[in-house]
């Protein structure tokens, strides 16, 4: 007696190894849509887990600024940006402020410094530029000029910035005084960036807060500075951040 043949006939062996022609037409949408599916995956876990962004990292503020910025005639740990990094932190902002302040500084040589500074990739950057033009009596539309480009490279980069303002001198006459501190109010209007009007406020001309010099902040008047520009930085990285 013959054995049934186990082998599935020719239509059967067919049908087992296609699908019907509506299965696979499912199955190519499936697999055509995949790429899709998985991009709204990922970037529904990126909106999602903000996890290893800028969560996880310090964000880095440029401190570009001249010897009120570096500390003139302090201990590192009592200038500005040290103090100013501890109290971010303090309040709750993970802030490494990077000290780009050089002593004699003008607003020519912090232009001509920028881009190495952004080498570094910074998030934000408060610039304080100006004061030793004002005390060598250089014309403020040269000032002016140097920290418009300096805006304009800030904002080509996408660093959002705060510009602290100046006053000159008083004893370079009104005339100049009227156009020099009217420099900075225009550049914040200008490149519509947060502006804090002077940055020695409450510690100009104060003997208590001041070094021999009568020019530099000592470690009193730079508590001062870091407690009335606080608010300005504040607000500056903590909307990012």
């Amino acid at each position: 007696m013959d054995e049934p043949d186990a082998r599935p006939d020719a239509g059967a062996a067919r049908s087992y190894a296609r699908p019907s022609t509506r299965a696979y037409g499912s199955y190519r949408r499936i697999i055509n849509r995949l790429p899709r599916v998985l991009f709204v995956a990922a970037l529904a876990l990126l909106l999602l887990v903000p996890a290893g962004s800028r969560a996880d990292r310090p964000l880095k503020l440029l401190a570009l600024g001249d010897s009120l910025m570096a500390g003139y005639g302090l201990p590192s740990e009592e200038s500005v940006t040290p103090r100013l990094q501890a109290a971010l932190k303090a309040a709750g902002l993970n802030v490494t402020v990077v000290n780009a302040g050089v002593s004699g500084d003008t607003s020519a040589g912090g232009l001509a410094r920028l881009d190495w500074l952004l080498a570094d990739k910074p998030d934000f950057a408060l610039v304080e530029l100006g004061a030793n033009d004002g005390l060598r009596g250089l014309d403020p539309q040269v000032t002016y000029d140097n920290l418009d480009a300096v805006l304009a490279r800030l904002n080509q980069r996408g660093v959002p910035v705060l510009l602290a303002g100046m006053y000159a001198p008083p004893n370079l006459g009104r005339e100049y005084g009227e156009q020099f501190n009217n420099v900075f109010p225009r550049l914040a209007e200008k490149h519509g960036v947060p502006f804090y009007p002077f940055f020695l406020d409450g510690v100009a001309a104060e003997a208590a807060l001041n070094q021999p010099d009568g020019i530099h902040p000592n470690a009193k008047g730079v508590a001062v500075v870091v407690e009335r520009i606080m608010p300005y930085v504040k607000k500056l990285v903590g909307g990012a951040a």
